[in-house]
């Protein structure tokens, strides 16, 4: 088949050439060697060296301007802003992505792989961020730069560029500087890449994220610990109080028992999304637990459609060097992962009024700051045009998701800046992210080039996108 110059099927051409050749191979290792800890902050060297030494100069080479925002949180993390205006008449595509990563934990690594330099087996490229998210942003601008040499400089729409370094803190800073710069980064449409397929072998579309609520429950019954032979039976446990309460908001199956907490039922679009989803089919992945969570729902509805309370961490006394007292505190930390529709805001009210219904004393409740639920509607005209130019690009059904099961700050995209938000993901769940041996899957970045290629080159054709029906 001929790939005439100038053609969609030469910018994908391209595209590919960049994986087969080892182009987007070496670019890659080399942005994978910055060792881009957010958390630690003694690595804030390394955040600012990825952004000014790697990503300014490559957006600069494709002809963006570009420009270094200090973060506004105190937080010593900085944004990078990039715009590529061809004309101001034309529509703006807004991307995001980011260049930190979680802590590299170097000694849990299996032996013969690093964090911080790619090692290559078979179709696995392991090291640290190269899911979350170098790959996925290296991805984007590799396509894009075929894309503009196939079509001579040109794309036919201006696009600006929003690369953090604090996403795995929580983006401090981001929505602030997001609404400083509302007008330089004002556009009609927020395409961009983080999290996971639905597995590897199906091109995944998702339209926003789950929302983060985390909140502590403490019991603090007295000072010290007490002999449990002196003392069993006469003094309330409050390992045993604790658990007893989490108990009524959660039951032994998953469900959720605070109705407060309680999502909206799903609507007819979101069934209707979710139907052809099956969760866990990597063969890497965990097995899904079908008794677990929210009963009559398919485990694609509960990740996806539900909110999932969750405990995270459980502590009373010294679990690993346990003695014969009774302890005299107990702690959990939870997580209410929610959708949109959810009424999260009031979580304080609905949680201490639950405990209070069940007669359970003295926990203490304390919501943290939340992170936003945001979808963007499925009936949006972008969301099938985004699900056919996948398809023309692979010839596969992409799974569209209406939000992704994790959460990223999407609310700062769909809300401060008002954008209609779709992410395309280039992951996929058994990746490890977050974990020793992250990795990223060869053919899936392969098959990412190409349909990202397809989606740059679609969005100039003015005649067939969604910018006509904003204008």
């Amino acid at each position: 088949m001929s790939n005439p110059t100038g053609s969609r099927e030469s910018a994908i051409a391209a595209a590919v050439e960049t994986f087969d050749s080892g182009k987007f191979l070496k670019d890659l290792d080399r942005r994978i060697a910055y060792r881009t800890e957010s958390q630690e902050s003694t690595n804030a060297h390394q955040l600012h060296a990825y952004l000014t030494n790697e990503i300014a100069p490559y957006l600069q080479g494709l002809g963006f301007q570009t420009k270094l925002v200090p973060n506004p949180s105190g937080v010593d993390a900085p944004i990078l802003l990039a715009s590529r205006i061809e004309d101001s008449v034309l529509p703006t595509v807004v991307t995001y992505g980011h260049g930190d990563a979680v802590r590299g934990y170097d000694d849990q690594w299996r032996a013969g792989l690093e964090p911080w330099r790619i090692v290559v087996e078979g179709d696995r490229w392991y090291g640290r961020g190269i899911a979350d998210n170098k790959g996925q942003h290296s991805v984007n601008f590799a396509a894009l730069e075929a894309v503009l040499a196939a079509r001579d400089g040109k794309l036919g729409y201006n696009i600006k560029v929003i690369l953090e370094t604090g996403e795995e803190i929580d983006s401090p800073g981001l929505k602030a500087v997001c609404a400083a710069e509302r007008d330089y980064l004002a556009g009609d449409l927020f395409l961009a890449s983080d999290g996971p397929r639905v597995s590897a072998e199906r091109p995944t579309v998702f339209l926003g994220s789950r929302g983060e609520l985390n909140f502590d429950l403490e019991l603090n019954l007295r000072d010290g610990g007490h002999h449990s032979g002196n003392w069993g039976g006469a003094l309330r446990n409050p390992a045993v109080v604790l658990a007893h309460a989490i108990s009524t908001m959660v039951d032994g199956n998953g469900k959720i028992l605070v109705e407060g907490l309680m999502p909206p039922p799903l609507s007819p679009l979101v069934r209707s999304a979710l139907s052809d989803i099956e969760w866990g089919q990597d063969s890497s992945a965990p097995e899904v637990d079908l008794e677990w969570g929210e009963p009559g729902l398919t485990p694609a509805e509960r990740v996806i459609g539900w909110n999932a309370l969750e405990v995270l961490a459980f502590k009373s006394g010294n679990p690993d060097a346990p003695v014969n007292a009774i302890p005299p505190t107990a702690r959990a930390h939870c997580q209410l992962r929610f959708v949109v529709g959810t009424d999260w805001e009031n979580a304080q009210e609905h949680l201490e009024q639950h405990l209070a219904r069940q007669d359970i004393k003295q926990v203490k409740v304390t919501v943290k700051p939340a992170v936003k639920a945001t979808r963007l509607e499925l009936d949006n005209p972008w969301v099938n045009w985004t699900l056919q130019s996948i398809k023309n690009t692979t010839e596969k059904r992409p799974a569209l998701l209406p939000n992704l099961g994790g959460t990223v700050p999407n609310d700062i995209f769909a809300e401060t800046l008002g954008l209609p938000t779709v992410w395309v993901p280039h992951s996929y769940p058994a990746c490890n992210q977050h974990a020793p041996n992250e990795h990223f899957l060869g053919s899936v970045a392969r098959e990412a080039l190409a349909l990202m290629a397809g989606l740059w080159w679609d969005l100039g054709d003015r005649a067939t996108t969604p910018f006509q029906k904003q204008a």
